[in-house]
C-alpha cells in the first residue's frame, strides 16, 4: 500500500486560521485540507443549515416540472412514480410517492425488474403506464439516456419528467423537463446531487408554492440521507446539508420502515458509515435478490408494525445476498488463477449462473484481492450483463467509452458501471477493455493508497480529538475521514490475530509507554510478524469509537503498518 502524505497548509494561512477560531494546529490543518479558510466557512462546515439550501428553480426546467405537476394535480391525473432497483432509486421514489400522496391519491409506483427490464426507463414500464391510464411518469435516479423509450411514451401521450444525476448524452430524451445538474446547459450551482438529492429539490419547489421550506420537508431527509451514503457522491456542499440533517432524522425520528432496520441492528447512535453498511445493503438486497419493489413498500410503510415484517422479509435476502456474493466471489478468483491472468491490468471474468444482482458487490471484492479497474459478468436473457468497479484515480466510464464498438449500452460514473453485450463479442470485448487500460492507467493507480492528512503522535489521541472529529462528520467522497500517521509504535506484548481464519489483527499500540490504546487492523493479520516481539512499526490510521457492553473507549483503526 502507498502511504501519500498530504501537503501541510501554508504557515501563514494556519496561524490565521487557528487563531481566528481558537483550535491547534491538527484541526486548522484538517479544515485547510478541505478547503476551510474564513470563519465564515467553518461556521457553515461545522453549523449547516438547511438556509445554505440553494433555490430549486435554479435548476433548469424546474419551473416546466412544477407546472407538469400542479396541472396532474388540477386535472386529477393518474402519476407513476419510476425509479431505479438500487438505494438511490428507491428512495427517490419513496420521497416522491409519499410526498404527491399529501396531496392526491392518484399515484402508483413502479421499479423494473432488474432481470426481466434491466437498468432504467422500460418499454414494459410505459406499456404499464399506458394501460392503467397514467398520463404522467415522474423517472428518478434515470431517463437521461432514455431517447427512444421516452419518445415511445409520447407516442402512447404520456409526458416525462426526469431527474436525474447521471452524465447525459449528446441528445436529450424529449420529456417534459429534465432535471439533471450534469446537464451542460443548466446552472444550477451544485453538480453532485445524487438521484434522491433531485427528487428532494423538486418536492421542495412544490412545497415552496404552498408557502413551505425546507425545514417543513425534514421528514424525507431519513431518505435523502441514505442515498447519498449507498450511492457515494460527495458529501460536499448541498449534499452535506442533507446528510446532516438526514442523520439527525434518522437518530431522532425515522419513518417506520428505516427504524425496523435500525431495531435489527441494535445500534443506539448511527453514522453515515453504519447506513452505508447497515442500512443501504438491507434496502439493495430487495432489488438485488427479489424485487426493488418490496424497498419501496417499507420505505413508505407508515404503521410499525407491518414494517418490522417487511424488515424481516428483507434480512433474509439480504442474509442470501450474503452467501451469494461469498460463494460467487470465490468462484471468481479460482477463474482468474484457472486462465493464469494474475498479472493483467484488469479483472474480468464471467459465468452464465452468476447471479446478477451481487456481480457489482463481487466487482469490488475482487478488488480488495487484484487491485485494478475489473468486471463480472453473467448471462442476462440472450445477452451478457456486467457491473464494473474501479480503482481511486481511473474513470472506468471513459474506459467502457473506448471500447463502445463491442458493446450493447452501458451507463454509470467514474468508478462504477453497468454494460450489457452479445456473448460472441465477450472475448474482443475484453481483450479491448485490457488493451485500452494498459495503455491509459497511470501504473501507480494499481497499488493501492492511502491518503493521509497528517503525522501526529499517539498523545494526541484523545477524548477531545474524538469530539472534534465527530463534528467533522457525515463523512464521504470530498470529506473523508481524517487519516493520521504515527511511528516508533510498539505493541504492548499482546498483539494477535483474531477473527475468522485470523484474517484480523488486534494490537494495544503504545508511543512512549504512558498511552496505551487499542488497536483493529481488519484484513491486517498476515502483519503480525511486523508488530511481533515489541518491534518498532508505524502505522497510519483513523480514530474511532469502541462500544462493548455499553461502555464506550478510543480505539485505533489501523489501515496499514509498516516496519
Amino acid at each position: 500500500m502507498r502511504w501519500t502524505l498530504k501537503p501541510k497548509p501554508e504557515a501563514t494561512k494556519l496561524e490565521a486560521l487557528k487563531q481566528m477560531l481558537q483550535v491547534d494546529d491538527t484541526v486548522a490543518t484538517l479544515l485547510l485540507q478541505r478547503g476551510i479558510e474564513t470563519y465564515e466557512e467553518a461556521k457553515t462546515f461545522f453549523r449547516p443549515s438547511l438556509d445554505d439550501l440553494h433555490d430549486p428553480f435554479l435548476m433548469k426546467d424546474m419551473d416546466k416540472a412544477v407546472d407538469r405537476i400542479e396541472a396532474a394535480l388540477l386535472q386529477n391525473e393518474n402519476i407513476l412514480v419510476y425509479g431505479d432497483y438500487d438505494v438511490d432509486g428507491t428512495s427517490s421514489v419513496a420521497l416522491m410517492s409519499s410526498f404527491l400522496q399529501t396531496k392526491t391519491e392518484n399515484v402508483a409506483t413502479y421499479i423494473p425488474d432488474r432481470y426481466d427490464e434491466g437498468y432504467g426507463v422500460s418499454y414494459k414500464g410505459i406499456d404499464f403506464a399506458f394501460d392503467n391510464d397514467f398520463k404522467l411518469i415522474i423517472a428518478l435516479d434515470c431517463g437521461v439516456k432514455a431517447i427512444d423509450k421516452v419518445a415511445y411514451a409520447k407516442e402512447k401521450g404520456i409526458d416525462f419528467i426526469i431527474c436525474d444525476h447521471h452524465r447525459p448524452g449528446e441528445k436529450l430524451p424529449p420529456a417534459t423537463a429534465i432535471l439533471d445538474p450534469k446537464r451542460e446547459d443548466c446552472d444550477y450551482p451544485y453538480k453532485e446531487l445524487c438521484g434522491c438529492g433531485v427528487g428532494f429539490k423538486l418536492i421542495q419547489a412544490l412545497a415552496s408554492k404552498d408557502g413551505k421550506n425546507a425545514e417543513d420537508l425534514a421528514e424525507y431527509l431519513d431518505l435523502v440521507a441514505t442515498a447519498i451514503g449507498a450511492d457515494i457522491v460527495p458529501i460536499t456542499g448541498e449534499n452535506r446539508v442533507l446528510a446532516y440533517f438526514g442523520m439527525q432524522v434518522i437518530n431522532a425520528n425515522p419513518r417506520a420502515g428505516i427504524q425496523a432496520i435500525i431495531d435489527q441492528v441494535k445500534k443506539k447512535e448511527l453514522t453515515i458509515t453504519d447506513v452505508v453498511f447497515i442500512v443501504a445493503p438491507r434496502i439493495n438486497a430487495a432489488g438485488r435478490m427479489k424485487h426493488g419493489n418490496y424497498a419501496v413498500t417499507l420505505l413508505t410503510e407508515t404503521d410499525s408494525f407491518l414494517a418490522e415484517q417487511y424488515a424481516a422479509e428483507i434480512e433474509t435476502f439480504n442474509t442470501d445476498r450474503r452467501e451469494a456474493d461469498k460463494q460467487i466471489t470465490e468462484e471468481a478468483l479460482q477463474q482468474i488463477i484457472d486462465q493464469n491472468e494474475q498479472e493483467r491490468f484488469t479483472t474480468v471474468v464471467y459465468h452464465e449462473k452468476w447471479h446478477k444482482g451481487v456481480i457489482g458487490i463481487v466487482a469490488s471484492r475482487l478488488i480488495e484481492t487484484y487491485y485494478r479497474p475489473t468486471l463480472v459478468f453473467t448471462k442476462s436473457g440472450d445477452k451478457l450483463a456486467a457491473s464494473a468497479r474501479s480503482v481511486s484515480g481511473f474513470d472506468v466510464y471513459n474506459a467502457l467509452e473506448s471500447c463502445a464498438e463491442h458493446i450493447e449500452q452501458f451507463g454509470g460514473h467514474k468508478y462504477a458501471a453497468g454494460l450489457t453485450l452479445k456473448e460472441e463479442n465477450y472475448e474482443a470485448f475484453k481483450q479491448a477493455f485490457e488493451d485500452e487500460v494498459a495503455k491509459t492507467i497511470d501504473k501507480s493507480l494499481l497499488t493501492p493508497e492511502v491518503k493521509v492528512d497528517m503525522k501526529i503522535n499517539l498523545g494526541q489521541v484523545n477524548g477531545k480529538l474524538m469530539r472534534i472529529m465527530k463534528q467533522f462528520g457525515p463523512f464521504g467522497p470530498g470529506n473523508m475521514t481524517p487519516i493520521f500517521m504515527t511511528d516508533n509504535l510498539k505493541d504492548t506484548g499482546y498483539g494477535k490475530c483474531v477473527g475468522e481464519d485470523d484474517k484480523h489483527l488486534r494490537i494495544t499500540v503504545t508511543q512512549t509507554g504512558r498511552e496505551k490504546i487499542v488497536s483493529i487492523g481488519f484484513g491486517l493479520g498476515n502483519k503480525l510478524d511486523i508488530i511481533a516481539n515489541r518491534n518498532i512499526f508505524k502505522a497510519v490510521y483513523s480514530i474511532d469509537e469502541n462500544h462493548w457492553q455499553g461502555k464506550v473507549s478510543l480505539q485505533l483503526k489501523m489501515r496499514d503498518i509498516k516496519a
